[in-house]
């Protein structure tokens, strides 16, 4: 049977929707087409501090709009630091840096219980830590010991910190974005599965064209630097955190999304056959989660109500890539879990 053009995006007609139904109106459109413009003024804003790179601005931009936390990995000097900073200053949230390092203690994360001898009687007071924050940008987050790792695990994942036998929320809209370096490995403490799985994207920060080397070394060694102006509202941001999980997801694009998760597991019968070889462990629940929300930041980003057959593909590579754990066999053969993520891609059809 032949499909067309638009269930090839939409799924085939008459299918149910995932979240409400499609909005419709002339306020709906507006809001649709207002983020639209707004988060372009925002990646322009971006793009005149850092050059090139913008695809890794793109995905962390998705990831922020689905409210989940973003891993970049890239090799010294390519600018990871200097996007978080300045993703703080365009969006109007509150930044902290915190540099990962093996002596760095959980307390200096989360914060501490002082005794204030000023009170009455004398009494102990929480210090918030730095991840007290809307961003907080982990920076080398493999530097540290997997004690202080774990600190942020309860911040990812429930947004609040214990300490003392007491929970503290974290400011809303809260975000993690951690670098962590390729190269050096000496010395440092690989993040373990479950703090990587916490992570909605994964993203790569490949190295700059010859053309943007050339702008990057006239822009950084001039005598006046680019001025980044705060563009948003903190509350703006929460407002579309929300409509993003209006964004309607049809029937058969959850299907598609559930057999590319399902595709990442070696023992699927349906997994390609290099998956079964070379994957020992695929992705959890949390990357259907994260395939689905960033198919829907996707969708709202470009101002539509409901989500297409190309926005799981978009965000799939970083919604999936540390997701997926090899055995010894890919490493000795040079497979990446990029290299299998596009082969899951090619081998799972759209329609069933």
């Amino acid at each position: 049977m032949a499909v067309s053009d638009k269930e090839r995006d939409y799924g085939p007609a008459g299918t149910g929707g995932v979240g409400l139904p499609a909005p419709e109106g002339a306020e709906i459109t507006r809001r649709l087409h207002e983020v639209t413009r707004r988060l372009g003024e925002v990646q322009e804003a971006i793009g005149r501090v850092i050059v090139g790179q913008q695809e890794v601005v793109h995905q962390v931009l998705i990831a922020l709009l689905a409210g989940g936390h973003v891993l970049l990995e890239g090799i010294p000097g390519l600018g990871k630091t200097v996007l978080v900073r300045t993703i703080g200053q365009v969006t109007g949230l509150t930044f902290r840096r915190i540099q990962f390092t093996p002596d760095l203690m959980p307390a200096d994360i989360t914060g501490t219980q002082v005794f204030d001898e000023r009170g009455s009687g004398g009494a102990f007071r929480f210090v918030p830590g730095p991840v007290f924050a809307n961003i907080v940008l982990a920076d080398e987050i493999n530097r540290a010991t997997p004690k202080t790792q774990s600190a942020l695990l309860e911040a990812m994942q429930e947004r609040t910190v214990t300490v003392g036998g007491t929970s503290y929320p974290l400011p809303n809209p809260f975000f993690v974005l951690a670098t962590q370096n390729p190269l050096e490995m000496e010395g440092t403490y690989p993040l373990p599965e479950a703090q990587l799985d916490r992570f909605l994207f994964k993203v790569n920060v490949p190295y700059p064209t010859a053309e943007e080397l050339a702008v990057i070394a006239a822009r950084t060694t001039g005598a006046v630097e680019p001025p980044v102006p705060a563009l948003l509202e903190p509350h703006e941001l929460l407002e579309w955190l929300g409509l993003v999980r209006h964004v309607v997801v049809v029937e058969d694009i959850m299907n598609y999304a559930v057999r590319l998760v399902l595709a990442t597991q070696p023992e699927n019968p349906h997994a390609p056959e290099r998956v079964r070889r070379f994957v020992r462990y695929g992705s959890s629940p949390r990357g259907l989660q994260a395939l689905i929300l960033g198919a829907r930041a996707e969708a709202l980003r470009d101002g539509r109500p409901q989500v297409v057959y190309r926005d799981v593909q978009r965000v799939a590579p970083a919604a999936l890539r540390h997701r997926l754990i090899l055995g010894f066999e890919a490493a000795a053969e040079g497979v990446t879990a990029d290299d299998l993520v596009v082969e899951i891609l090619a081998t799972v059809p759209a329609i069933s």
